[in-house]
């Protein structure tokens, strides 16, 4: 058994030595490229002899450089926390300072940003003097050993409610667990070429990642800048005869809206997944129409699972108002609903998700408080302290063995004694001529809600909410409306509700 995720890039070396294994905008490094830097940071890692389990922060960009020091770290024994290069300067001093990390991974620009920064006792290194160190293979062999798979593989930084980043802690069991599902669910091999859009502060990536270092496929980093030109992005697909793509639905959205599916074939094109928001089902059926080839995969998880917990294979048409199941668990994972008063939903029931398995997360890093009330002992087995992990999204089970997303609990309200989930507006808005994407808030302090559009049209609130009359009840119906060209993104490239509230309702 796989003891370290590290461990996968051996194997995959030795078989496939030349074949390309990760490439960026200045080119490609072979299997064997890939394992001599990582082998030789590793090495400079071990040498500082600051001991197993202490956090290796990585500032790069989103590169090659940046996959070679993610491995590197795990060879040494260390969990690596992979750090937005764009991250704002406060955030990136909390993150410091909750971390505590033994070795920060930088480039030039990197350590003049970090220069100004407190960071503790870390030692900050340029990945171009570790990657000079001569590999020691049984220093590494000697760090390797040590490691079991409950040991912590990265730490991914989330946002906190208290304004504080929250570290999730993911051992290397979940992260193995993990691949080996995607693997076999989709089918990759070594002739797989993963298309990835999201950075690698983003759990989405470790889907393409190690679905790579799994079977040798290619992981192609997508230069972000294609990503605000829909036509060159799928110009790039299709040129570097991309067969994977896992991407966030505003970017799939972004895509069907701009027109650039029509006229493509993308014959290598076989698998689109997308997970982090709601996939409307309007923007999902112009996909499947332009490429009715490919395999579509709804997956749901929150960043304390290891990336996901369920998976809907799409088999069928939706209508643009129908919900889209989130699916069936993932392997090694399993998923309970709980009602208000604790009791597993049935059937046809809402509930919170609750997830237990070795996709769980460890927890957050330095932050057992937080730990404890968010990972919870599983209520249902007395006999023996199994964790559950609370997601505090509702969703409900269908007769078919699918659930059904409902939304987050805290996205839920009263208004004037009617119960309102803001998804439910947002999905009957998305189906309405003209609406490009939609974001739905609720001003507690007005008691209304509001509607913000992405359109490129001229729309009124009253002619609007005729056609939102017809499909959803009259006290959802919003009472204000913005539109905007184009709605705030988070790095991660989903809609940012926080600046939309914080600007709009001034909230925070």
């Amino acid at each position: 058994m796989l003891n370290s995720a590290a461990r996968l890039l051996a194997g995959t070396a030795a078989r496939f030595p030349e074949r390309a294994a990760v490439e960026d905008e200045r080119g490609a490094w072979t299997w064997r490229e890939l394992k001599a830097q990582t082998e030789a940071v590793a090495t400079a890692i071990v040498g500082m002899d600051f001991g197993p389990n202490r956090p290796v922060l990585v500032y790069l960009p989103k590169n090659k450089e940046s996959v070679a020091a993610y491995l590197a770290a795990l060879y040494a024994g260390c969990p690596y926390a992979p750090l937005d290069y764009a991250v704002p300067l406060g955030r990136l001093q909390k993150t410091i300072e909750n971390l505590a990390p033994a070795l920060i991974v930088t480039d030039e620009a990197g350590r003049e940003v970090l220069s100004g920064l407190d960071v503790g006792a870390a030692r900050v290194s340029l990945y171009t003097e570790l990657a000079v160190c001569p590999a020691d293979a049984a220093a590494l062999e000697r760090s390797l050993g040590g490691v079991i798979d409950t040991d912590p593989a990265y730490i991914m930084y989330t946002s906190g409610s208290t304004g504080t980043p929250k570290g999730v802690t993911v051992a290397h069991r979940g992260v193995l667990d993990y691949a080996a599902w995607v693997v076999e669910t989709f089918g990759l091999t070594e002739q797989s070429a993963l298309g990835l859009q999201s950075g690698f502060h983003f759990d989405n990536c470790v889907f393409d990642l190690y679905g790579c270092l799994m079977t040798g496929a290619k992981l192609v980093i997508i230069p972000e800048i294609l990503f605000m030109y829909p036509q060159k992005l799928m110009d790039f697909v299709a040129e570097k005869q991309v067969t994977c793509v896992f991407w966030v639905p505003t970017v799939m959205i972004s895509v069907a809206n701009s027109g650039a599916l029509e006229g493509r074939e993308l014959p290598h094109l076989k698998t689109v997944a997308f997970a982090g928001e709601v996939m409307p089902n309007k923007h999902l059926n112009i996909w499947r129409r332009a490429l009715p080839h490919c395999t579509y995969a709804n997956l749901y998880g929150p960043t304390e699972i290891t990336v996901d917990c369920t998976c809907y294979l799409v088999d069928r048409d939706f209508a643009d108002s129908d919900s889209l199941p989130i699916g069936k668990p993932c392997a090694n994972s399993r998923v309970v609903l709980l009602t208000g008063d604790g009791k597993i939903a049935g059937e046809g029931e809402e509930g919170e998700l609750c997830v237990i398995g070795s996709s769980l997360a460890l927890g957050y890093w330095n932050a057992p408080e937080l730990t404890e009330k968010a990972f919870v002992p599983n209520p249902l087995n007395p006999n023996w302290g199994e964790r559950m992990y609370r997601t505090g999204d509702i969703a409900r089970w269908e007769a078919d063995g699918n659930l059904t997303f409902l939304g987050r609990r805290d996205h839920q309200f009263k208004l004037r004694g009617n119960r309102i989930e803001l998804g439910d507006i947002e999905t009957a808005a998305s189906t309405l001529p003209g609406v490009e994407n939609v974001c739905a808030l609720f001003d507690e302090g007005a008691q209304e809600i509001m509607l913000v559009v992405q359109s490129g049209e001229m729309l009124s609130l009253r002619k609007l909410n005729a056609a939102l009359g017809k499909l959803i009840p009259k006290y959802m119906l919003p009472k204000r409306l913005e539109v905007m060209p184009a709605l705030p993104m988070t790095a991660n490239r989903k809609i940012d509700r926080v600046r939309l509230k914080r600007e709009l309702l001034k909230e925070g």
